[in-house]
């Protein structure tokens, strides 16, 4: 569990993801027009353009990367010559993955199109793993729309691949929760049933109760979230991320002791100081 990520849970401020991975390399979001609220009353999400998005990222580069950049991007071929294109792609990737502090979402982007070009269920999963770990808790609705959207294609061409692998169906299951628009429970029960019909089958698949989990937390059904993230952790004493969940979702519903209780454990796994810091104000305040 990264570190960006437990003080995410700890503190809520989602704005710290987007800027530790991003930067200032989203491009600000144009106002709604009129008429395009819904029923409840809220904006309509736009969509986001990743071409934007690339823009955005390459105006922060040094002159010389800029130009690099280019070169690369106009090596990408058109047409059916994939190994050409691959190859752009992953030169493509490979930089912003190593050469730029916040070019994680040039490096996804680009890590998606490698695999569709490659078309093979190892890469697409691959891909489709980066969009989803990284959409969760993020608290941007047209970021996490798009985000769940590329997982989802990933997804679902892995299981045109290989339409038996139920740990690809949990990630498709849980881009429809973690990406639902601000937490649509149509979506969240499309999600949440998907992984189901896994769990159904197959009781011990702890990934699918780590999701089931998580999604009971995403629609407010605490108990069963409970249930299944207690079940996640004795059958994995490691799962950080599912004590740390815990230790959150008992906070939610009041039961300071359990929530407590929850954070102590997560405290003995975690080196950071500044880590530590956090669970150790957050338990104060519970005490």
């Amino acid at each position: 569990m990264k570190r960006q990520q437990i003080i995410l849970a700890l503190s809520g401020l989602v704005l710290l993801v987007i800027l530790y991975f991003f930067g200032q390399t989203i491009p600000p979001k144009k106002k709604s027009v009129a008429g395009s609220e819904g029923n409840s009353g809220e904006a309509s999400v736009k969509s986001i353009d990743i071409q934007d998005i690339l823009a955005a990222s390459k105006s922060k580069l040094k002159p010389e990367q800029q130009s690099y950049l280019s070169r690369l991007e106009n090596s990408v071929v058109r047409g059916d010559v994939n190994e050409q294109q691959i190859k752009a792609y992953k030169q493509l990737a490979i930089f912003w993955k190593d050469s730029v502090r916040n070019g994680f979402l040039p490096f996804v982007y680009y890590s998606g199109q490698i695999a569709k070009l490659e078309n093979s269920e190892k890469n697409l999963t691959f891909a489709a793993q980066l969009f989803l770990e990284n959409l969760r808790g993020l608290d941007d609705r047209a970021l996490k729309s798009w985000m769940a959207n590329q997982a989802k294609e990933l997804f679902q061409k892995a299981l045109q691949i290989n339409p038996n692998n139920d740990s690809t169906k949990i990630g498709l299951g849980a881009c429809y929760i973690f990406g639902s628009d601000a937490g649509n429970p149509q979506e969240v029960m499309q999600g949440i049933q998907q992984i189901l019909e896994v769990s159904r089958r197959d009781s011990t698949n702890m990934y699918a109760q780590f999701m089931l989990g998580l999604g009971g937390a995403v629609s407010g059904q605490f108990d069963k979230a409970i249930e299944r993230l207690t079940k996640v952790v004795q059958h994995q004493p490691d799962n950080l991320e599912a004590i740390m969940k815990l230790a959150e979702i008992n906070e939610q519903r009041g039961d300071k002791q359990e929530a407590i209780k929850w954070y102590e454990e997560s405290r003995k796994m975690i080196a950071d100081p500044e880590v530590i810091k956090e669970i150790d104000a957050r338990i104060k305040s519970l005490q």
